[in-house]
């Protein structure tokens, strides 16, 4: 009796191609599922941490978005504004400053001169994006200085300085402003002044070239 032979397939060895495809869908699909089982949440928290370039925004209350603006409350000055006005930038200074500079002003205006507030009181959040300002501005922190100083030495968030427009108002002030203990304080900003009480007797002390030659910026 004579026994067939194993029977004859048609079936052929698997391509090496075809292998590797197989195996990619096989990884493809379990790292699907995987994905499938991540807790909720923890995709986006990994994408909200900030990157290492990005470091520390400063000065931004908690709550608020990072690039928040600083608004009127910090003492952003709304067009129009006047030294008799009640808004932050204005109540917020010193009293002694302020009551100077609006007798000053009251007096200006009997020969028609007004004075509008181009900047008073200041948060420290907002002076620190007036400082990164500048710094894009300018060019470098050095060359930035001269123009606007840092949170912790600036006058005008503690609320001692108050920057005076227009040009011809900044220029009566000038003029007339040791007779009310306000005097001009840096050569190259002629708007902005603060209360020196003892220039009614002796006169404004000498300016200095600007803010990097002010001592009170050096602490």
């Amino acid at each position: 009796m004579t026994y067939p032979g194993p029977a004859r397939t048609s079936e052929r060895p698997p391509r090496p191609g075809t292998v590797t495809a197989a195996v990619l869908v096989v990884v493809v699909v379990v790292l699907g599922v995987v994905s499938l089982v991540v807790p909720d949440g923890a995709a986006s928290d990994a994408s909200a941490r900030p990157s290492r370039a990005t470091g520390p925004v400063a000065d931004v209350p908690r709550g608020s978005p990072p690039d928040a603006a600083a608004d009127e409350d910090d003492g952003v000055v709304p067009d129009g504004t006047t030294i008799f006005d009640d808004v932050p930038a204005v109540a917020r200074l010193d009293p002694g400053l302020l009551a100077s500079v609006r007798r000053a002003a009251a007096d200006a205006g009997r020969s028609g001169i007004g004075f509008s507030v181009n900047s008073g009181w200041r948060s420290p959040r907002y002076q620190e994006q007036l400082l990164r300002e500048a710094v894009t501005t300018y060019g470098s922190e050095r060359e930035a200085a001269r123009w606007v100083a840092t949170a912790d030495t600036s006058p005008h968030v503690s609320g001692n300085a108050v920057d005076i427009g227009p040009a011809e108002s900044a220029a009566w002030l000038s003029a007339h402003g040791a007779g009310y203990g306000l005097c001009r304080v840096y050569r190259n900003e002629p708007w902005h002044f603060e209360l020196r009480p003892a220039a009614v007797h002796s006169g404004c002390p000498p300016l200095y070239v600007d803010p990097t030659d002010d001592p009170r910026m050096r602490e």
